[in-house]
């Protein structure tokens, strides 16, 4: 069973920083590209940043500059630091793996940035 654990959200003041971390299960990490997404109250869930398989990155423009992500084959976990942090990244953060016809998501963990 596919299983996509994310850790290290929380409540941090504007200008600090959080690390997510996204433990995945099986076989499911090595086989493809990860990713991260967020989804604020109203508003649709976007791709934050994602990473291949050999480590190329993709950033959605409002984060470009703050936020890194990476990856540890060897741990099957996949890392989004988050630095500069401001109110309008608050948000529940997803762990996201596509697999073919497959989309697989975490439960969510929920960042918020106070003013």
């Amino acid at each position: 069973q596919v299983q996509l654990v994310e850790s290290g959200g929380g409540l941090v003041q504007a200008g600090g920083s959080l690390r997510l971390s996204c433990a995945a299960s099986g076989s499911i990490f090595s086989s493809g590209p990860m990713g991260w997404y967020r989804q604020a109250p109203g508003k649709q869930r976007g791709l934050v940043a994602d990473i291949t398989r050999g480590g190329s990155t993709n950033y959605a423009d409002s984060v470009k500059g703050r936020f890194t992500i990476s990856r540890d084959n060897a741990k099957n976990t996949v890392y989004l630091q988050m630095n500069s942090l401001t109110p309008e990244d608050t948000a529940v953060y997803y762990c996201n793996a596509p697999r073919g016809v497959k989309n697989y998501w975490g439960q969510g963990t929920q960042v918020t940035v106070s003013s």
